[in-house]
C-alpha cells in the first residue's frame, strides 16, 4: 500500500509538472499580458538575461498603461515586478534596467534588498534632451547592471570592446590592439523621429545599439534574453539579430502585434537601423580619419610649394644664364 501511495504521489508531481511546462511561454515569441502576473503564476520560464525598461512614472501616454501612479503604487509596483523577475533569473543570470532620475535610488534600493549584486550603476548620455529655461537640460538616463551571483556571471568583455583613445588619437605603441572595455557613461543617440529605426506606434524607444552592447556582453547565442516590458520590441529584435533565443511581454496587444511585425520585418532586411554617430568610438575614428586627412594634406600642399619653388628657381637661373651671354 505504502509503495502504491508513493507511486500515486509521484504519478501526480508529474502531472502537475507537466501542466506547469504546457503553460508556460516558450522562447523566440513576444506575448500580451501582464508580466507580473505572468511571472509570480510560473509561466514564464529561467532566463539568462533580463533586460527591464518599465514605465517611468512621468506621464507617457501608453495605450493602457496609466504612466501616473501616486509615490506609493508606484513603488509596490517596482517592488513586486522586480521581485518576480528575480525568480524567472537563473543563478549565473544578469539583470539589466533602464530608469530615469525619478525612481532610480528606489530601484537601486530595491535591488539591494532582493539581493542582487550590483556590477555598474551605468549612465547613458543621450543628445536631443528636452529645451529648457530654468535649470539645465536633461539628457541621460540610468542603467543598472546586477547579477544574480557575485562570481558566477556571462560577461563577454571581447564583445564589446571599442578603440581606445591611445590607439585613435594618441598612436600610442603602448594601446592594447584589442581595444578597452567602455567606460560607465555610455554616448549613444536617442531614437529620433529621422531615424530609421524609429517607429510611430509608441511613445519612446530604445536605441538598438544601446541593446546592442547590452546582449552580447551579458548573454551567450542561444541563450534567453527576457523583457517584462517589450514595448516597441527593441529588445527581441536585438536578441533575435544576435543568435539569442527572445521572450517579451507587453500590457499592450497593439504593441506586441505591431512588435512582430517589426520583428519579422527586420529579420527579412526590411528594415534599416541608424549608424548613430553618438558612439564615442566611431567619433573617436572619424577624429582620427579627419587628422590623418589634414595631415596627409598639408603635407601635399607643402611638397607641391617646395617643387614649385625649385621649379621656379631653376628657370630664374637658366634665364639668367640667357642674359650673362649676351
Amino acid at each position: 500500500m505504502v509503495g502504491i501511495g508513493r507511486l500515486a504521489d509521484f504519478l501526480l508531481r508529474s502531472l502537475g509538472q507537466c501542466a506547469k511546462l504546457a503553460g508556460m511561454l516558450k522562447p523566440n515569441s513576444i506575448v500580451a499580458g501582464d508580466c507580473i502576473k505572468l511571472m509570480e503564476a510560473g509561466d514564464v520560464p529561467q532566463v539568462d538575461l533580463i533586460f527591464a525598461d518599465p514605465p517611468f512614472n512621468i506621464g507617457y501616454k501608453y495605450d493602457v498603461y496609466e504612466d501616473r501612479k501616486a509615490y506609493d503604487d508606484y513603488y509596490a509596483w517596482t517592488e513586486r515586478w522586480m521581485a518576480a523577475c528575480l525568480q524567472c533569473l537563473k543563478p549565473d543570470g544578469t539583470f539589466w534596467i533602464a530608469i530615469g532620475d525619478e525612481y532610480a535610488a528606489e530601484v537601486k534600493t530595491i535591488g539591494d534588498r532582493l539581493g542582487l549584486h550590483l556590477r555598474n550603476w551605468v549612465i547613458w548620455h543621450y543628445t536631443f534632451g528636452q529645451s529648457t529655461k530654468s535649470k539645465f537640460a536633461r539628457s541621460h538616463a540610468h542603467l543598472f547592471y546586477w547579477t544574480h551571483d557575485a562570481k558566477n556571471f556571462t560577461f563577454n568583455d571581447m564583445a564589446v570592446r571599442i578603440p581606445s583613445a591611445r590607439q585613435t588619437t594618441y598612436a600610442d605603441k603602448r594601446a592594447n590592439p584589442k581595444g578597452k572595455l567602455p567606460d560607465d557613461v555610455w554616448s549613444f543617440s536617442r531614437v529620433c523621429g529621422t531615424f530609421h529605426e524609429r517607429v510611430k506606434w509608441h511613445p519612446c524607444q530604445m536605441p538598438e545599439r544601446l541593446l546592442e552592447r547590452i546582449v552580447k556582453v551579458s548573454s551567450d547565442p542561444g541563450d534567453l534574453v527576457f523583457d517584462p516590458f517589450s514595448g516597441s520590441g527593441t529588445t527581441v529584435v536585438v536578441a533575435a539579430q544576435l543568435g539569442r533565443k527572445y521572450l517579451g511581454t507587453d500590457l499592450s496587444a497593439a504593441y506586441v502585434c505591431h512588435s512582430k511585425k517589426r520583428l519579422a520585418d527586420t529579420l527579412a532586411g526590411k528594415r534599416k537601423r541608424t549608424e548613430i554617430s553618438e558612439d564615442p568610438a566611431a567619433k573617436r575614428a572619424a577624429r582620427a580619419v579627419k587628422k590623418s586627412a589634414k595631415k596627409s594634406a598639408k603635407k601635399a600642399v607643402k611638397k607641391a610649394a617646395k617643387k614649385a619653388a625649385k621649379k621656379a628657381d631653376e628657370k630664374a637661373g637658366r634665364l639668367s644664364g640667357i642674359g650673362s651671354l649676351d
